[in-house]
Order: C-alpha cells, then sequence, then structure tokens
C-alpha cells in the first residue's frame, strides 16, 4: 500500500502533466496551503524559474491578516500575485491547484488572482 506522500505526490504529477499538455508557453500559478500559511508562485517552466511570489508570511500581510490560514488571507495573497504578475507584463497563465481540490483557500485565491487581472 501507497503512503500518504506517495499519493500526494502522484496527484501533484497527474495535475501538473495536464497543465503541461494545455500551458502552450504560458507560465504556471502554483499553489501551495499548509495548515497555518498559503504561498504562491508564478513559474516559466521553458527556463525553470520563479518569475512572481506572494504568501501570507510577507510582513505586510502579517500586520494586515489576523491569520493566514483562512479565505481572506488567500484572497488577499491571490490579489497580490496578481498585482505583481501585472506590474512584471504577465496576464496569462495556467493553474496549477498542486494536488489540492479546488474549494476553500485554494478557490478563494484564484478568484482573487482573477480579481487582480490574471487570465486563466
Amino acid at each position: 500500500m501507497s503512503s500518504n506522500i506517495e499519493l500526494e505526490t502522484r496527484r501533484k504529477q497527474r495535475v501538473r502533466r495536464a497543465l503541461r499538455a494545455r500551458a502552450f508557453g504560458r507560465p504556471r500559478l502554483s499553489v501551495f496551503r499548509s495548515s497555518k500559511q498559503i504561498y504562491a508562485q508564478i513559474i516559466d517552466d521553458e527556463q525553470g524559474v520563479t518569475v512572481v511570489a506572494a504568501s501570507s508570511m510577507e510582513k505586510e500581510n502579517r500586520e494586515k491578516l489576523k491569520t493566514g490560514a483562512n479565505i481572506e488571507a488567500a484572497k488577499e495573497v491571490g490579489k497580490l500575485i496578481a498585482e505583481r504578475a501585472v506590474a512584471k507584463g504577465l496576464k496569462a497563465v495556467v493553474f496549477d491547484r498542486g494536488g489540492y481540490m479546488y474549494h476553500g483557500r485554494v478557490k478563494a485565491l484564484a478568484e482573487g488572482a482573477r480579481e487582480g487581472g490574471l487570465e486563466f
């Protein structure tokens, strides 16, 4: 029987394989969700570099938000990463939910990014 870590890795690989088939050169908006924080980064897979990153751990977010583990924090991180991406000239990305179900904090981050001007 596979361990939970192996199952999680297989889910991530399955999601990323599907994204690569549909990306058409667009960068990937990757989400990581821990029990206390949420992180997002836009990655250019062709060059292998992180273009933009945002998280609930940043000083301005820690001062503004009550906690980093709720929907409001995820929405703020989504808006922040969208704002930084638009400033760098990125409009269209591919959303990588990273094996997480698309609901709750992951969905809120995606909605915040869309409100901020990203298209996916």
